[in-house]
């Protein structure tokens, strides 16, 4: 499992901490994904709880575009 960040603590990240956590996000998305498909996947919970966490970096980032 993974600790969820709070959208508080996404803001006060810069871009670029955004944009890595992002794509490391993405690999363990796809991670689970394989695992999910292969039928290892205990916690399937978790493919859910990762994407609500790049939706949330996505928002941030979106709004951090339109402010700049």
């Amino acid at each position: 499992m993974f600790n969820i960040m709070k959208a508080a603590e996404l803001r006060k990240m810069d871009k670029k901490e955004l944009e890595t956590t992002l794509k490391g996000l993405l690999k363990k998305i796809s991670d689970l994904r394989f695992k999910l498909a292969a039928g290892k996947l205990k916690n399937v919970k978790e493919i859910s709880h990762l994407k609500k966490e790049i939706a949330r970096i996505l928002t941030i980032l979106k709004e951090k575009k339109e402010h700049a």
